[in-house]
């Protein structure tokens, strides 16, 4: 191929690449500027604090979490234009605060990741995924911190933090080898938990249940499943075919509270067979 020809193609190239940069930078750039005015000109949005964001902030997210569970793509681009929302939002009163800006958040995150990928951008060696989550852990101890699971949120719902307590000890190598090893630690806290509830020790007997649940987790996680999200789907499951026996009962001319455990059973298993 003629240099003058391949010197066009890569002249091409190079910009379509700059010019899909100079998009973003400037879809970016847009959204900060419309925070600007609207913290400005806006009563509502004048007002806000990072506090009375907050509540606000876990409801997006939470909503974010939703779509990913339902795969709706078009629901997932909606709630991280809120999440993004949020964080030019805290960026902005933070600037007013003269603490920061979204210029530092953005360049503190390309930094960190930069130090966490020596193995892209310096000279470290990894073979997987494994060494990667490894490497990242030994480098978060070299900044200071205290603790393999410090960095784990205190308000973090229980589920996801044990999960994150799991996953965070296996990079120390504190981890069963195989599934077979960790149903036999959930065998051993049923029977332990039953144990408890024979002697009726109601301390005792969450304390074993939360056992149990801790291990249940750690089995779902050598079974690649995430057990938050597993849960949920279980949630969404039982609110669709409670939700059915409420019109089946109803189109019968009946209500739930005027029906017995066996009637309901039958409806709910009908409904089960039906793949509801």
């Amino acid at each position: 191929m003629p240099h003058s020809i391949l010197a066009l193609q890569l002249a091409s190239t190079i910009s379509v690449k700059f010019a899909g940069m100079n998009t973003r930078a400037e879809a970016f750039e847009r959204l900060v500027q419309i925070m600007d005015e609207l913290r400005e000109k806006c009563p509502w949005d004048k007002k806000q604090t990072i506090h009375s964001l907050r509540q606000m902030t876990l409801e997006e997210s939470y909503e974010l979490v939703d779509a990913i569970t339902e795969n709706d793509w078009k629901s997932i681009r909606e709630e991280l234009g809120d999440l993004l929302l949020h964080i030019v939002f805290y960026s902005k009163i933070a600037s007013e605060e003269n603490r920061f800006g979204i210029e530092d958040v953005v360049n503190g995150i390309s930094q960190k990741l930069i130090d966490r990928h020596p193995h892209i951008y310096g000279d470290v060696e990894v073979q997987n995924d494994e060494d990667v989550k490894r490497n990242w852990e030994k480098l978060k101890i070299r900044e200071g911190k205290q603790s393999i699971l410090s960095g784990i949120p205190k308000t973090l719902p229980s589920l996801i933090k044990a999960m994150r307590l799991q996953e965070k000890a296996k990079q120390v190598g504190f981890e069963w080898e195989n599934k077979e090893q960790v149903w036999e630690k959930v065998k051993e806290e049923e029977n332990e938990l039953q144990a408890a509830i024979e002697e009726n020790d109601h301390i005792k007997i969450e304390e074993e249940f939360g056992d149990l649940v801790f291990s249940l987790v750690n089995f779902a996680r050598f079974l690649n499943i995430d057990a938050e999200n597993a849960l949920e789907v279980t949630n969404k499951k039982f609110i669709t075919r409670f939700s059915r026996m409420e019109a089946q009962a109803m189109a019968s001319g009946k209500n739930l509270n005027e029906m017995s455990l066996q009637e309901m059973d039958s409806i709910w298993n009908q409904i089960k067979r039906n793949k509801a």
